[in-house]
């Protein structure tokens, strides 16, 4: 049995354009990839040129539409310019994933000052700086949109050496019930997904960080009533959701994506 024209129409994103931060690797790149496999055009936004470029190629390849533009969502000069960048190229925007992300895995004395801000900035600033460019031409558009912000287990619960990134995502998650409030009145949605493990560069950063043995750490990541680490692949599924018409009356809430991590 097929897909329903209905069912396919609400699964589509044909005609539609998304901008995705944080884009270059990781829970980012597997987004982008299946959001233009849904038919979007995706504008993929990152500090790593050499990533996202790889990332417009594997689109491409695939038959898709995509763009990369740098941006370092910290800096409301380079938010703006991709803002601009994705009206310019794409005419439109409908889908904003606020993903970029770092992970410092220190407790609150041994963060340093430099370091809390960083994290901060990237994953709680960051949201807003990036949201705040982009809602405007939502809003002027007239057809609505929906914002899909990147949390975590961890800004449900709390995490051991992981201080300024559980306060960052804790943040975020609040964040985007505001959000949805301000900006229901537009049909703007504002949803958060939350990862657990998921394999990426990042997670085996912070096994570096801390000094365990990957394999270990990664047997220890898979502790979970779903007895695997996560792929980023989970993630884009749960945001293509989030993303698309399925979720036409879904805002202010979150989608766990984390194998029965936190249950």
């Amino acid at each position: 049995m097929t897909l329903s024209p209905d069912l396919a129409r609400l699964l589509s994103l044909e005609g539609q354009v998304a901008v995705a931060t944080g884009a270059a690797s990781g829970i980012g790149r597997g987004t982008a990839l299946r959001l233009a496999e849904a038919g979007a055009a995706v504008l993929v936004l990152d500090i790593n040129e050499a990533g996202g470029q790889e990332t417009v190629r594997l689109i491409e390849a695939a038959g898709g539409r995509a763009a990369f533009q740098r941006c370092d969502v910290r800096v409301e000069a380079d938010c703006r310019a991709a803002a601009e960048a994705a009206m310019a190229r794409f005419g439109r925007i409908d889908i904003l994933f606020n993903n970029a992300g770092i992970a410092i895995r220190k407790n609150a004395v041994n963060l340093l000052e430099q370091e809390w801000d960083l994290v901060l900035d990237v994953m709680l600033k960051g949201v807003y700086m990036l949201t705040r460019q982009v809602v405007p031409h939502m809003i002027a558009g007239g057809r609505g949109g929906s914002i899909i912000n990147t949390g975590s287990g961890w800004a449900l619960k709390g995490g051991a050496d992981a201080v300024s990134y559980c306060a960052a995502k804790g943040g975020v998650w609040n964040m985007t019930r505001a959000m949805a409030i301000d900006f229901g009145k537009h049909q703007i949605r504002v949803n958060a997904v939350c990862p657990g493990d998921i394999d990426t560069p990042m997670l085996r950063s912070e096994c570096a960080q801390l000094g365990e043995d990957e394999t270990k750490f990664m047997e220890e990541a898979a502790a979970r009533p779903i007895h695997r680490v996560g792929t980023p692949q989970d993630v884009a599924n749960a945001v293509l959701f989030l993303a698309s018409g399925l979720s036409a009356w879904v805002t202010g809430t979150h989608v766990v994506v984390d194998g029965g991590g936190i249950a």
